[in-house]
């Protein structure tokens, strides 16, 4: 990505007749020019940083009237991007936005790509690497507790800790290689205290680590699919689950004939709830289609709720059905539980190896909050409500920190097999340069060009 000139994007979502303010952001050394050349603020208005004058645009030839709005004026370094800031702040809607944004380009800006107004606050010092990526995490979030995590992370709760074991590291190489160049003026190296340090960067290390699985469901979520044989409730769970008429339910077996769909937050995960046609032998071909699109919902789920009719026990066509998932992710959903007396409920049978078992009677809302709380249980996550929330590392700083905790262990392998001291600081500067990735310090053109093409033109 080049840096070098100003650029402009439609920094909010257009979506015609929903939409009241739509805004064109200008970034760069020539921002304020290009404002001056298409808004007119009538009166004695003063252009100073951080002020909101009011105006019209108008095409700097012809002097058409654009738009009337409003001018918001961010001089460096006081900005997002530490570059010159303009914003229009003008009428929603796709019309007046893209004419602007075209006279904007005329003027001299050019397009800005993906993620380029972040990425100029990162190299301008603005934000670090973890930051940047909490920013789009927090635009993308889908859920409370997701908003929340990305907002620890734009606060620096992540890239707190990543930089002093940085420079713990940098401490231990320091030192250890004040022994290389000077040993006989200095003291002979404590083997065991070295040791001991990089020992205690690894356990906080691996503490970091163990957030990755939490981070990566709540920014990607959870996929479940809810399956079993036809009427045994599964639109009515989908419908009682979601509070809402997503699935149409009827006496009639083979109702659903596709795979209904719904975003539900539980414990503070998305979770896409998959509702499956019934599985059955069927001649009719589109329930045959939906059968089978029914099977691929449940090998592509991270989790299936395979649900039973408690009034009917547990039959043949259940144990089909398990047979197909039993390598999957399973809760035993019995529903119905309504209709059966509590003497009948102890004697159903399903197989011993089905360790999650939930209840329910969907028609009367009865079992929704064990389900979910069993769902919980099953990702073992526990409560997310109830933990410390600053942490939650995604796939790619993972990665990095994998590198630098293999590192660090064969540091340690190094310090106990007695090898010289120059192999220490090899696998020393391994782990810095790997946690530099994380924050920014230590990082290739190609790292930063993968991480800010996933973001929205305008961001």
């Amino acid at each position: 990505m080049t840096t070098g000139n100003t650029i402009a994007a439609i920094a909010t979502a257009i979506i015609p007749q929903q939409g009241s303010v739509g805004i064109v952001r200008i970034s760069g050394s020539e921002a304020m020019k290009i404002a001056k050349t298409l808004f007119h603020a009538p009166g004695k208005q003063v252009w100073e940083t951080h002020r909101i004058l009011y105006g019209y645009i108008r095409h700097p030839q012809t002097g058409q009237l654009v738009d009337e709005a409003l001018l918001l004026i961010m001089k460096t370094p006081r900005s997002y991007t530490r570059e010159d800031i303009v914003e229009f702040h003008c009428h929603g809607g796709i019309i007046p936005i893209q004419q602007v944004l075209q006279l904007c380009i005329e003027a001299g800006a050019r397009l800005a790509q993906p993620g380029e107004f972040t990425l100029r606050a990162f190299l301008n010092g603005r934000l670090d690497l973890t930051q940047a990526e909490s920013i789009a995490d927090l635009v993308g979030s889908q859920s409370p507790v997701a908003a929340q995590v990305a907002l620890a992370g734009l606060q620096g709760k992540l890239a707190s800790p990543i930089r002093q074991l940085r420079a713990n590291c940098i401490d231990i190489l320091a030192e250890i290689e004040a022994r290389i160049d000077f040993e006989e003026d200095l003291p002979p190296l404590d083997e065991s205290t070295i040791a001991q340090e990089v020992n205690n960067i690894l356990v906080n290390l691996s503490q970091i680590l163990a957030t990755a699985s939490r981070g990566e469901l709540l920014r990607s979520g959870l996929k479940v699919a809810i399956i079993g044989r036809p009427n045994v409730g599964k639109s009515s769970l989908l419908n009682a689950w979601s509070r809402s008429d997503r699935a149409i339910v009827t006496n009639l077996p083979g109702t659903t004939r596709d795979v209904v769909e719904s975003q539900l937050v539980v414990g503070g995960i998305p979770v896409q709830v998959l509702d499956t046609a019934g599985i059955r032998e069927t001649e009719d071909q589109v329930e045959k289609m939906g059968v089978e699109r029914s099977r691929r919902a449940a090998e592509s789920a991270d989790l299936v709720l395979l649900t039973i009719d408690a009034s009917a026990g547990w039959t043949e066509l259940d144990e089909v059905i398990y047979q197909q998932v039993k390598h999957c992710f399973l809760i035993l959903i019995i529903n119905k539980v309504d209709l059966v007396k509590s003497e009948f409920m102890e004697s159903i049978f399903y197989p011993e190896t089905i360790k999650n078992v939930v209840t329910t009677a969907v028609i009367n809302n009865q079992g929704i909050e064990e389900l979910e709380a069993a769902i919980i249980n099953s990702v073992n996550l526990g409560n997310l409500q109830a933990e410390n929330l600053d942490l939650a590392i995604n796939q790619r700083q993972a990665a990095a920190l994998t590198r630098a905790k293999v590192a660090l262990e064969q540091c340690l392998n190094t310090i106990k097999n007695n090898l010289p001291l120059d192999f220490w600081t090899i696998d020393l500067r391994g782990a810095i340069y790997a946690l530099g990735e994380v924050t920014g310090e230590d990082v290739t053109e190609s790292v930063l060009d993968k991480i800010f093409s996933r973001f929205c033109i305008g961001k």
